[in-house]
Order: structure tokens, then C-alpha cells, then sequence
């Protein structure tokens, strides 16, 4: 390779690494960086999906689980940028998604009977804002990798409920792993 192949090399590769990057205004933030620094360069965002996880970590005889602090952060960039999503895992972004478009206010773009199931939680909070009324479903998974070996995971299971009016029926939608899966019409 010559110096002029492996100079052309480098400069690709730091693009592609800005490309992937995430722009707050005139700062880049990427993984690996701390949530102390991406708030400093891109603010508060509009909603924050906190939640623990479990590692397990170890051999299949004797695993040690650990409790891993989990944020989903939302950011807004206005109607015609998609909304982005940032996830921290012990305070260090490991991962950043680019999601539907944003909205003009959060709340303010809500359809009583459009069809969410797909969306992430905080699409549907950009959407329909904060819910009447949220429920925490108590829902564990028991994973059996190994005879005599079991393993408990705490689903995160919510029903989110929305009041469109006291002409309208209320709206239920079931929010599993941060995600909508389904919704149903409920009786005032």
C-alpha cells in the first residue's frame, strides 16, 4: 500500500466514524462516551426509559449475575429530523438508534386510533405525551441453561393508558422491553 493509498485509508475511516456519530448542534457524541458528557453537549432530552438489567457472567456451574443500570435517552430534533435514541449501560453510551421522525411538541401528534405496535416507548411518549395512567406488569422469565441451574429475569412489562376525551373509549397499549406490542379499547 502506498502513503498516499493508506492517507486516503485513514481519512475514510475518520468520516465513517463521524457518520455514525450522533450531532447535537455543533457537537458529535459516540459511543463510549459518559452520560455527563453527552448531557453537556445535547441537553436534557425529552424522556428518559430507565430500567435495571441482569448480567450473567461466569461458567454455566457457578454464574455470578450483576445488576447493570440501564437509560434509554430521547432526543427530539423537531419534525423534520428523526427522534434519536442513546442507551446507557452503567453511565456509558453503548449504543445509539435513529427512530421515526420527531415532533413539532411532545404530545402533540397523537391518533387515537393509529396502530403504535413497533414503536419504542419514547416514540409513543413523543406521539401522545405522558400517559393517564401507567401500570407495571409483574412478568419473570426463568431461563434453565443447565440442569439445576436457573436463571430469573424481570420482564419489563407496562401498560400505558390513554385518555383521548369523554367522548372516546380509552386506549390501552401494552409497552414489553421498551417496545409497543398491542393495544386495546377500554370502557370509560
Amino acid at each position: 500500500m502506498t502513503i498516499r493509498q493508506a492517507l486516503a485509508a485513514a481519512l475514510l475511516l475518520t468520516f465513517a466514524g463521524q457518520a455514525q456519530a450522533l450531532r447535537c448542534g455543533s457537537n458529535l457524541v459516540d459511543v463510549g462516551d459518559a452520560d455527563h458528557q453527552v448531557l453537556r453537549r445535547c441537553g436534557e432530552p425529552y424522556w428518559i426509559d430507565r430500567y435495571v438489567d441482569v448480567e450473567t457472567i461466569g461458567p454455566r456451574r457457578r454464574p455470578l449475575e450483576r445488576e447493570v443500570a440501564v437509560e434509554a435517552w430521547y432526543y427530539n430534533f423537531g419534525p423534520r429530523r428523526f427522534i434519536s435514541r442513546l442507551v446507557f449501560r452503567d453511565g456509558r453510551l453503548v449504543a445509539d438508534e435513529t427512530l421515526g421522525y420527531g415532533v413539532g411538541a411532545i404530545g402533540g401528534r397523537c391518533e387515537p386510533n393509529r396502530d403504535y405496535a413497533g414503536l419504542s416507548a419514547g416514540e409513543l411518549y413523543a406521539y401522545c405525551g405522558e400517559p393517564t395512567l401507567r401500570r407495571r406488569n409483574a412478568v419473570t422469565d426463568i431461563d434453565r441453561p443447565a440442569r439445576g441451574l436457573e436463571i430469573r429475569h424481570e420482564r419489563r412489562d407496562e401498560t400505558w393508558i390513554y385518555d383521548f376525551g369523554s367522548d372516546r373509549f380509552l386506549r390501552a397499549l401494552r409497552i414489553v422491553e421498551g417496545r409497543v406490542s398491542g393495544s386495546e379499547t377500554l370502557p370509560r
